[in-house]
């Protein structure tokens, strides 16, 4: 039976102040970018805050929701939103986040991390290579709404193995796999993730996995600074956009590496106090 009391929601001065700060960076980033933020989130709200691993995956999956949002209406309004195109990849998000929590307990987790940071390397180098142009859209076909569920597929799969964040995989694929503009592949991004962050808020809010009140103060700091992010990323050129980018990615595989052996290292240790 699940239980509904609520998370205690008493933050110091500091606390709150350390997670009005979370919630500008990762608004910033977020809009310049199209990420949801939770890959700056979670680890912030664990070191800055005292979170709980589980706490704060929870807790940064609803920050994200009005994040997004905010995101959304900021690109809309710039025309680079396409609609069609998130709703197809939230479609295959959905399903591929319950194929790869069902996957979770089954496949070796180290292999699939590794995986992954080689996957980001090799898309950093593609990025250097390709610069996208502002004018292109993705023109659907047949074979293009197929890549899209796939693509949606192998995103959610991630999600739910990982808990990386959509936007990491979606935004450089959009454009190097589907020649979409860095803006539009970013715009719609953040759209594919509000169907999936709400669902997962609920779910996280049933199982008292989610801080509200914390996640109300990242979440409302984030969106006095997505609207920023998203207009310097209008403002920058497409191939420093893409640099930028793949700077952002590098870091992300840096600290999956600096998590791994930080959890390799608390294990040996584990090992040898057994």
């Amino acid at each position: 039976m699940e239980d509904n009391r609520p998370v205690p929601t008493r933050h110091s001065p500091r606390t709150i102040t350390f997670l009005i700060l979370i919630g500008l960076v990762a608004g910033f980033m977020s809009g310049l970018f199209g990420v949801g933020g939770g890959i700056i989130i979670v680890p912030a709200l664990v070191i800055l805050a005292g979170f709980e691993q589980r706490l704060a995956a929870g807790t940064s999956l609803a920050a994200i929701l009005p994040t997004a949002i905010v995101g959304v209406v900021t690109y809309a309004i710039q025309g680079h939103v396409d609609v069609v195109v998130a709703l197809i990849l939230a479609a295959g998000a959905v399903v591929g986040a319950q194929i790869g929590s069902f996957l979770l307990s089954r496949l070796p987790k180290a292999v699939l991390q590794w995986g992954f940071i080689a996957f980001l390397l090799v898309v950093v180098v593609q990025l250097f290579l390709v610069v996208p142009s502002r004018d292109e859209g993705v023109e659907l076909s047949v074979g293009v709404v197929v890549g899209l569920v796939a693509l949606g597929l192998v995103t959610g799969v991630l999600s739910g193995l990982l808990g990386i964040g959509g936007g990491v995989v979606v935004v450089p694929m959009l454009i190097l796999l589907f020649g979409s503009s860095d803006l539009v592949a970013k715009g719609s991004s953040l759209l594919m993730m509000i169907p999936t962050a709400l669902s997962g808020t609920i779910a996280n809010t049933r199982r008292r996995n989610v801080d509200l009140m914390a996640a109300a103060i990242v979440g409302v700091a984030a969106c006095t600074t997505t609207t920023v992010g998203a207009l310097v990323a209008a403002a920058l050129a497409p191939d420093v956009a893409n640099v930028l980018f793949a700077v952002f990615l590098v870091l992300i595989a840096a600290r999956m590496i600096s998590d791994m052996i930080r959890a390799r290292r608390a294990r040996g240790r584990e090992g040898l106090e057994g």
